[in-house]
């Protein structure tokens, strides 16, 4: 029995899931006051995921987002402790922005946002709109260690029963996910 099933069969017999200790505030809710804003997430991906470290790169990388909104989530990012500001030695002045320990973090929970989008919004994210498990996108084994993996077969399966016609409206490269 996987993990995932006792815990759905525990909650279908009534149990809940309260913390075994006394909490002050809604862990969840307390992350999602630095997670939870507009372009963060976005953001974090880019800089722990893709390198882009310089706010031009960022500015490009996170579309829609206006220069000033990007200044201020990055501040809240580094007030939070996720990242840190770098100015390194150049003429001109060169800063990038760079994952702290805490950043790092954040990976498993970008990696979890990749796999649940990939199962249960293929038809957004994929040319074929098949849904994919991490280990197809991730190969690297290494890359297992930041998400759980989330079994898609039953979504391929509900999507080959429904005889679903995929619609590409808007395939952009992986880059640009």
């Amino acid at each position: 029995m996987t993990l995932e099933t006792a815990v759905r069969e525990a909650l279908d017999k009534g149990e809940v899931l309260v913390p075994a200790i006394p909490v002050t505030s809604c862990p969840i809710a307390a992350t999602l006051e630095v997670l939870g804003k507009k372009w963060t997430l976005e953001i974090l991906r880019d800089i722990g995921m893709r390198k882009n470290e310089r706010f031009s790169q960022l500015l490009e990388s996170v579309q829609g987002i206006s220069p000033r909104l990007l200044s201020r989530r990055l501040r809240e990012l580094e007030a939070s402790g996720l990242v840190r500001r770098i100015e390194e030695p150049a003429t001109p002045k060169k800063v990038v922005w760079r994952f702290t320990d805490k950043g790092w973090d954040t990976l498993p929970i970008l990696m979890s946002y990749v796999a649940f989008g990939s199962k249960y919004f293929p038809e957004r994210v994929f040319p074929d709109g098949r849904p994919r498990e991490m280990k197809e996108m991730y190969p690297a084994p290494i890359v297992e260690k930041f998400f759980v993996p989330l079994n898609v077969d039953e979504q391929r399966a509900a999507q080959a029963r429904r005889g679903k016609e995929v619609a590409v409206a808007n395939v952009q490269s992986a880059a640009n996910w």
